[in-house]
């Protein structure tokens, strides 16, 4: 993928190897395949043990720490000309303020365990993999995107697999990288790029849900039929563009609204017989409570809060569906 994303190297030969990944997931008996397109990183924090005010912990963007990353610790080129200047400012306060344990698990939270290299990277490592996509605008993403659809989305209409997309996350351009699966018109243009069903989206309210500027409604209900795969979590954004993931009614999301629409298209993909009818709903990211503070979890993956998460979810669902029989 990370090929496909720059057309370099033995890209082809990749993209073949996806075309066969997807045939043999068919016959494994898996129907969608939830993907992204973000070069470089996947999801993007500067805090994974945010404390909330129940004392649980959550994940954190916090842009005056992270441009204070790419600006003194990195020390990428020209960075501090893509944040504000009040940004900028708090950045370096925030910088002189870090101690040296700070500034390490500031460096090993963004930078540890990226894809494709389970060790993680050094700062000079990250730097030579930034630089390979400085030739790179948003434009060229998009048409490379478009590109590597076209040559997979016939094996999967034909294997039965729908592809869903998922969002930038964060969705905004960060460390001087193209962004193109953010907004609304983002989705727009690529699934007129590339009509066939089976190239939908992952809808991830967490991730649209960062953008004030997204309508998670509008987009939920204008490419119902196109939404293969669902996560579902909340963030509560500010107007700097910080945001934590919030509890899953709480934050930024009317969970209840998104549940009415997405409900609403699952009943009509069963009555109509639509290629994904089953449409996977999943608690996405939840808090590090009880128990699981003393655990070793993946960030945003312990156990109990993302069963809290769920068992929120299915009441609403439980609501909605006993007020629609009546």
């Amino acid at each position: 993928m990370r090929t496909s994303k720059k057309t370099t190297g033995n890209y082809q030969l990749y993209i073949d190897y996806y075309k066969q990944s997807i045939q043999n997931l068919a016959e494994c008996g898996i129907d969608t395949v939830c993907y992204n397109f973000m070069p470089v990183l996947d999801w993007t924090r500067t805090n994974l043990s945010y404390k909330v005010e129940d004392g649980s912990e959550a994940l954190r963007f916090d842009v005056a720490e992270f441009a204070a990353f790419e600006i003194f610790l990195l020390k990428r080129p020209n960075a501090e000309k893509d944040y504000p200047e009040t940004i900028v400012i708090k950045a370096k306060e925030a910088f002189d303020n870090m101690t040296e344990d700070k500034k390490t698990e500031l460096v090993q939270n963004i930078i540890a365990g990226l894809p494709g290299a389970e060790e993680g990277y050094t700062l000079e490592q990250f730097q030579n993999v930034l630089d390979e996509y400085k030739n790179i605008s948003a434009d060229t993403l998009r048409e490379n995107l478009k590109s590597f659809l076209n040559e997979i989305v016939t094996v999967a209409e034909n294997a039965g697999v729908a592809l869903a997309i998922h969002p930038d996350d964060p969705p905004y351009p960060i460390l001087g990288l193209p962004r193109v699966v953010s907004t609304e018109a983002d989705v727009e243009w690529l699934m007129n790029a590339v009509p066939s069903r089976f190239n939908g989206i992952t809808f991830c309210s967490g991730s649209y849900g960062v953008r004030g500027d997204n309508n998670l409604e509008s987009i939920a209900s204008r490419f119902a039929d196109r939404i293969h795969f669902v996560h579902l979590r909340a963030t509560k954004r500010d107007r700097e563009g910080n945001f934590y993931e919030a509890n899953h009614l709480e934050g930024d999301v009317d969970m209840y609204a998104l549940l009415m629409i997405l409900m609403k298209e699952k009943h009509r993909r069963v009555s109509a017989n639509y290629i994904a009818p089953r449409m996977p709903v999943r608690p996405d990211h939840g808090h590090k409570m009880l128990d699981d503070l003393h655990k070793k979890t993946n960030p945003g993956y312990s156990g109990i809060g993302r069963l809290r998460g769920l068992a929120e979810l299915r009441g609403i669902m439980y609501a909605i569906t006993s007020a629609t029989k009546k």
